[in-house]
């Protein structure tokens, strides 16, 4: 039975910490609706309402388009190890343009001034909600390790070549909206 929580408490931290991997959900309040698998150790909790994650590089930028037009997003955890359970957490993102004063703030001291290579901003989630629900139908997996695919893509291309990867790319959702990507 699923159960409701206002913010995050200890044992939701411990059990976000060990998951290796996430899933973001937006939408607009037209268009398609956006899932995505996030992983390579890029979430960090800022406090018991607060959430950041590095946003990397990708053939799209649909939250971003999400967040600008409607600010809703939804990050989904699941054990796929050990014990069964699922957690949630609801409430309203917004976009820390990379190059701004806040990005270097987290960068510095969420990710103890690592930025991985192919980094496209910073994306927060203020928190408004955390729901656990079971998770018994979710099947058992074994990590075997990160995928370093992405990583040695973003570094093979630079800083020039991921620019104008971005602006071919990254600027429209695959709606047509505008993912503010111009604007950082």
């Amino acid at each position: 039975m699923a159960k409701q929580f206002p913010k995050l408490d200890p044992l939701h931290r411990e059990f976000i910490l060990r998951q290796r991997m996430f899933f973001t959900a937006s939408a607009a309040s037209d268009g398609r609706v956006n899932v995505s698998p996030k992983g390579l150790d890029t979430l960090r909790i800022v406090d018991d309402r607060c959430v950041v994650y590095l946003d990397l590089t990708g053939s799209g930028n649909e939250t971003s388009a999400h967040l600008k037009r409607d600010g809703r997003l939804t990050l989904m955890f699941c054990s796929l190890e050990g014990a069964p359970l699922i957690l949630r957490l609801y409430g309203r993102g917004r976009i820390v343009a990379r190059g701004s004063p806040d990005y270097a703030r987290y960068i510095d001291d969420a990710f103890s001034g690592n930025e991985t290579a192919g980094a496209r901003h910073i994306v927060r989630l203020d928190i408004d909600l955390v729901q656990t629900s079971c998770g018994f139908g979710v099947p058992l997996f074994e990590y075997s390790g990160e995928r370093p695919a992405l990583v040695q893509w973003a570094a093979k291309l630079g800083p020039e070549g991921l620019e104008a990867y971005r602006l071919e790319k990254n600027i429209r959702s695959i709606d047509g909206f505008p993912t503010g990507m111009l604007e950082d």
